[in-house]
Parts: structure tokens; sequence; C-alpha cells
């Protein structure tokens, strides 16, 4: 949540500044706002999207050094006063903020005793103010800094800009910062996907770290005092394009680019003769896979989705018990860790703090856990060091779909790979491979023909409320497809395994109510058939996703097929119908598909 950029060096800053909140603004849309160094610190910010702002700057803020910020609102309203930057009485600190300071209501009026004058609502403006304390007291910059941070509690990516000072201080805990080096200057981001057009040298903060940055040069130090070392990775460039191209929605674009993305997660990982998958970043041999009493998977959202498949794929391949754990939830309920478990954190930033709570919550209680994860040096990823990258290439949509594919996707090739160790026979597996490696060219099948998506369309958009229904791999598919249209469209969801339709859900289905009902050719199809007879019984209008040729269809009002493959595998193929349902309902309410309300695309706050 949240995004920050910054720049210093020799270019004009406001420019790469609003290039930056423009790669970064899916990260959070309230408000957003600079901060440039031109003799003074000049600060601009409003309320609503980046091109609201660069409307408001359209000949930028001369300068060569700037912090800017996109906000996803936590403490305090939508308001241009609650945008960032912040700057303090005297404007000659400014600052951005991601994170939560949780004592800032005891801080705060402290500080209005010694005469603070806040202009905002913010949690985040209580740095601003005690940096400049110090800083009036006679600190230097790094140390108005340090002593401001000892006296907040929460999270932090924090970067401050000083009147007459030609540096930019960084400070992490808990929400990512990147510094990324060049050649005379330097680039700070929320997120590295930010910085790799400008270089491939970058330093991660660790929590606990601050950096001094200046043009090109980076000095690391820790809070607690001294110097902290300097570990320069090189990015990875991103497969894929950040940019429209031919598509008018980012979410479109991304919902076209699953085959491709598919590929380049299951590449090298399938072995076709021997029946097996391969994910080396686990770091498991057969034998340790042998050993592993139970796996336990850990996500939030869409990757909860995932994991939830990914638990009845282990379950049914491996024949080892498996469970699914909402991340918020985890680690609040003191939960036992069994140091011989596999646990698996699966998130598309890596940077999700709730699942980032958790896997240190394990490794504290002496588990060991694996990342599942997108995004190349994600915290998550460099958390766990050991892992899989699912390379599904950029997200900008908000709303998650090419990542819920290629994480299921690794969940599944995982699955066959702890199958293999166990018992599963070497033809489940060659069928299984065969079947997952012919899934892209069925998903570009599809795409070229998704049948009666907009008739599907007009059955919901009016609709007070649409209920989801699968069983068994099916059940968090109609969770996905719920989720989706919720968040692009607005329209309240319910998801629930079929059968559990009738133990309360049903008692909302009127005449016309529309039930999404996902149904693959499986050894539940008869259930799920006998389910539809009892939604049709009260009226509802059932819109079906099935596979072709399935005579299911017969229970259908609207029938929506896709390609034929194992039923395991279908979560891939079934998924895609509900996202382009989303996707066409949000544009015929009008509604922002690529950055719905209240949302943002990472979540780094608890």
């Amino acid at each position: 949540m949240c995004g920050i950029f910054g720049y210093v060096g020799n270019r004009q800053a406001t420019p790469l500044l609003m290039e930056g909140l423009r790669r970064l603004e899916y990260r959070g849309y309230d408000s957003s706002g600079v901060a440039v160094i031109n003799g003074q610190i000049e600060v601009a910010k409003k309320i609503g999207k980046v091109s609201e702002l660069a409307s408001m700057i359209p000949t930028g803020i001369e300068g060569n050094i700037g912090i800017s910020h996109t906000r996803w609102a936590t403490h305090g309203g939508v308001t241009d006063e609650n945008a960032h930057p912040h700057i303090s009485n005297q404007s000659n600190v400014a600052i951005v903020h991601n994170g939560i300071i949780e004592n800032a209501r005891q801080l705060r009026p402290r500080l209005e005793k010694q005469g603070v004058n806040f202009l905002s609502e913010t949690d985040s403006e209580v740095l601003v103010h005690l940096i400049a304390h110090y800083l009036d007291q006679g600190s230097t910059p790094l140390s108005s800094v340090r002593r401001a941070l000892h006296r907040v509690r929460g999270t932090w990516g924090l970067c401050v800009v000083f009147e007459g000072e030609d540096i930019i201080i960084c400070a992490r805990n808990g929400s990512p910062l990147v510094i990324g080096i060049g050649e005379g200057e330097s680039f700070i981001a929320s997120d590295q996907h930010a910085l790799t057009q400008y270089t491939d040298r970058a330093i991660f903060l660790e929590d606990g770290e601050i950096a001094v940055v200046s043009a090109g040069k980076v000095q690391m130090h820790l809070l607690s005092g001294g110097r902290a070392a300097q570990n320069i990775t090189t990015l990875e460039e991103d497969w894929g394009e950040a940019d429209l191209g031919e598509f008018p929605h980012f979410m479109l674009k991304e919902i076209h680019e699953q085959p491709e993305a598919l590929r380049q997660c299951i590449s090298g990982r399938t072995l076709s003769s021997e029946g097996n998958c391969k994910l080396g970043g686990l770091e498991l041999s057969s034998k340790e896979l042998q050993k592993i009493p139970h796996v336990r998977l850990l996500g939030c959202g869409t990757s909860l989705h995932a994991c939830q498949v990914g638990r009845l794929a282990i379950e049914k391949l491996a024949r080892v018990p498996a469970s699914a754990h909402v991340a918020s939830e985890f680690r609040h309920n003191d939960p036992i860790i069994d140091p011989k478990a596999l646990f698996l954190a699966v998130s598309q930033s890596g940077e999700t703090a709730d699942t980032l709570s958790a896997v240190k919550e394990i490794q504290l209680k002496g588990g060991k856990v694996r990342g599942v994860v997108n995004v190349v040096g994600s915290t998550i990823a460099r958390q766990c060091g050991r892992g899989v990258y699912i390379h599904s290439g950029p997200e900008q949509a908000v709303a998650s779909t090419k990542a819920f594919t290629n994480m299921t996707a690794a969940l599944v090739m995982f699955s066959i790979q702890i199958g293999r160790a166990r018992s599963l026979t070497r033809n489940r597996g060659r069928d299984l491979v065969k079947n997952l490696n012919a899934i892209p060219d069925q998903l570009e099948a599809y795409l070229a023909n998704p049948g009666p998506i907009m008739e599907a369309v007009k059955a919901v958009k009016e609709a007070k409320m649409v209920l989801f229904l699968g069983r068994g791999v099916s059940a968090p598919v109609a969770r996905e497809g719920a989720l989706k249209l919720m968040e692009v469209a607005y329209i309240p969801c319910l998801a629930y395994p079929a059968a559990e339709m009738k133990h309360g859900p049903i008692a909302l289905l009127e005449p016309g109510s529309p039930v999404v009902v996902i149904a693959p050719n499986d050894e539940l199809k008869e259930k799920t058939r006998s389910n539809i007879q009892e939604c049709r019984a009260r009226g509802a209008k059932i819109i079906l996703i099935h596979e072709e040729g399935d005579d299911i269809a017969e229970e259908a009002d609207i029938s929506i097929s896709v390609p034929i493959t194992t039923p395991l595998l279908s979560p891939l193929l079934m998924v895609v119908p509900l996202q382009l349902l989303a996707y066409h309902t949000a544009l015929e309410l009008d509604c922002d598909v690529d950055r719905p309300r209240n949302l943002a695309k990472s979540v780094t706050v608890e």
C-alpha cells in the first residue's frame, strides 16, 4: 500500500517523480504528491489519481532532488491535507511515509504543547514534526531521523528531504524500500519495478536500516547505531511490459497475458518422461519430501484461493495432510509449529504484511518457510531464502488475474513433485504433466472465443447479490470469481461450496437471482447438478462454467464452456470466464477496472 518514489542526481526531479508515481499508482490512488528541493522545499499534492496531480503541475517544479507519494488511506480521510508529502511548520523538512505509526495518538498532543501546528489527520505527520524538532535542537539530519524513529512504534517505509541538503534519508521497518544506484544519480522506490528502466543495481533495505542517499552514492546505517552492510543486488528485468499496448485496460491485458505467463511459470519445470515436476528453488530432495508430515499454505485474498486449490492437490496427489490458512489470522492464533512440516507463504507481491508476519512467526517458533512469490527480491522471498518464483510478469491492475493462474500452477507442480516422491505413479504423473503443458494453448483458444460473457453480464449487473458455487477443487475458484466481481464491479457476492448453499444462502434466492456455478466433469458433477436443481427450483438464473461437450450444460440458463482438461487442473481454465465476467460487468457499470475504489495492489500494512 502506498507508493514511494525518490530521486537525487543531475536531472530535473519532477518528471522522474511523476513517472515513478505512474508506475506505482496501483499501490494506492486516493491522493498523490511531490516535494522537490529548489533552494527551498516546494510541495504539490492533490486528491485523486496521479493524472490529476500532473495537470496541477504541467511544467513541473524545478529541482534535482525530490520525493513523491501515491496514497492508500489508513489514518485520516481522503483530503488534500492528508495527502503526502508532509512538511514541517518551518518548511525545512518533508517526508513521505508508508506504514502506520501506532503511537501517533499519544505523540500528537505532546508535540502540540510544544507549539507544533498539525495540518492533517494522518499518523504520518507526527514523523515530520519529530524530525524537525530534533533538527532544531542541533542534531544532524541522520541523527534527527534516528532519534525520531526511536520514539515511534509501528511500521515505516520512510523518505526524508531537508532544506539545504543534497540527500534523501530512507528508513525501513515493515514496509519495503529499494534504492537504485545509477551513474551519478540515485533512485528510491517502494517497488523495484519502478527502478528497472533506470538501473539494474539496487539495495533492498532491511528492517532496522537507514540509508543516506546522495547522487550515485549510498551510506548504510542501523537504527540501533553504527553502519550497516551495503549489499548491492542486480535486478532482473521484467519479461512483461507495464504498458497497455493495444488493450484499453490493464486488467484485460493481463487476462490475455495468462497463456504466456503460464508458459513462463512452467517452462523448464516439467519432466514429461518422468511424469514429474522440479521446483529447484525449494531445495527439497525426494527423501526430504517423503518425510514431510504435513504441508501448511498461507495467503491472503487471491493468494489464499490459490492455496486452497493447492491444499486439495497436495492431499490428492501426495496423500499427505495439508491445510490452507488465512495469513492475516495465522500468527494471532498462537499457532503450533511442527519444525518438520513444510510451510509455503504465497504472495504475488512478496510484500503482503500479514503473510510476512506469519512467516516471521513460523520462523520464530522453529519452522522453515518457502516463499511462492512473483516479485524477485521481494521481502518474503528474502525472508524465506528459498522458494518458487511464479514468473507472471508485472501486474498493474489491482485485481489479480495472471498471478492467480501462476500461483495455482506452481502449487500444482509442487503437488506433482511431492506426489512422485511418495505415492503418485509415473503414468499418472505423465498424464498430469501432459495436460499441464497443454493448458497455455487451451487458454489461448478459449480467449479467442470466450462464449456468451456479455449475456452473463446482463444477468449480474443489476443484481442485489450474486451467488458463486463450486465443489471440491472448484470451490476456491468460486471464491476467486466472487472476489473479482466484488473488487471491480462493487456487487455483493457470496461464494460457497455448492452443498453448503442449503445451509443459509438459499434463503437469499429469488426469481431471477444469478447463481454462477463452476462445474468441471469430475466425480462431484452429479452432486453439483443436484445443487443446481435446488437453485432452479427457487427461480434462480444459472450461469454455468463447464467443459466443452459436457451434458451438464443442459442445466444452464447461460452456458460458458472451456476446453477439456483433467479435473485437478480445471481451475486454470475455469477461472478465466469469471475474470472476464468481472471485467465486462465493471465496464457496464462504469467502474474503474484497473483502480477499484478503496483497494491497493500490495497490502503492506496489517
